[in-house]
């Protein structure tokens, strides 16, 4: 029961950072956002490991840990910049129903075949994220052009692979790993700098208030995430973190606005009956 708590604070945490970012976004720009966020993370992540006085990793759980940061990073990037050229409310359900196909694949091959009710509530929680992905029904804004995917599903493809890399580097271990995947994603982020030549404006024009809470709300889902990973499966820690899009969409309806659809509404109620099957 413990585990489907952390991996829903993991999709609350996650829901309202990649809100919070997809928004600062379209002012500052997806790669700003993006290294404002990953960097912020290490001054929470630096001192709690100090202070906990957690034993440092091995050379190969910091080689897996930073690989795992880049992935994270890319495929944070890759969200932002799909929600600055796109709706909000349509890159996030599809890069989350990708990231979390891929955990549950990889978690059926390693840890075998779950019990028939975890089977239903994954299946729920996947057209759950399908459904909400959706938007409206019908219109010109409803339609989903293939075009407005690419983004969204490399963004899922890179995320998916950070959420099992950090399953596998976080078993005996909390802030190290965490300290790792954000030096990986940092030194990402500059060399994709270097070779795309990026601008970065001054830091007086960031928006440090929005990007310290993202920094906090995405630490937050890390930790939530290992928790849920270490007191149970990792393909349902994965696929309940992946839920964040209904928190997104929610911001979405209520901050900006956006519809929400009775296929979304229909979507929300799976995912609440695919939580209800993975606490039996």
């Amino acid at each position: 029961m413990l585990s489907v708590v952390f991996g829903i604070s993991t999709a609350l945490c996650w829901g309202t950072a990649d809100f919070i970012g997809g928004s600062a976004s379209r002012r500052v720009g997806a790669y700003r956002m993006t290294l404002g966020t990953v960097a912020c993370g290490l001054l929470f992540l630096l001192p709690a490991a100090f202070f906990m006085q957690e034993a440092p990793l091995s050379w190969h759980g910091w080689l897996w840990s930073m690989l795992a940061g880049t992935f994270d990073a890319v495929g944070i990037l890759l969200l932002y910049m799909s929600m600055t050229s796109g709706r909000l409310s349509l890159a996030a359900p599809v890069s989350a129903l990708t990231s979390a196909a891929l955990p549950v694949a990889y978690g059926m091959v390693t840890l075998g075949i779950p019990e028939l009710s975890v089977i239903a509530g994954l299946i729920l929680a996947l057209a759950s994220v399908w459904l909400v992905s959706r938007g409206e029904e019908s219109g010109q804004h409803g339609r989903i052009r293939r075009s407005d995917l690419y983004l969204p599903l490399l963004s899922g493809s890179c995320l998916g692979t950070f959420l099992v890399l950090m399953h596998t580097s976080s078993h005996t271990a909390m802030f190290w790993p965490m300290i790792a995947v954000r030096c990986g994603g940092v030194i990402t982020l500059l060399c994709l700098s270097t070779a795309f030549k990026f601008r970065v404006q001054s830091a007086s024009a960031f928006p440090w208030r929005l990007i310290f809470l993202t920094g906090l709300l995405d630490v937050g889902g890390n930790f939530f995430y290992i928790l849920a990973g270490q007191m149970g499966r990792m393909d349902v820690a994965a696929v309940l973190s992946s839920l964040f899009p209904g928190t997104t969409v929610f911001l979405a309806w209520l901050v900006l606005k956006e519809h929400i659809s009775r296929l979304q509404l229909a979507g929300i109620l799976l995912a609440l009956g695919a939580i209800v099957l993975f606490a039996l």
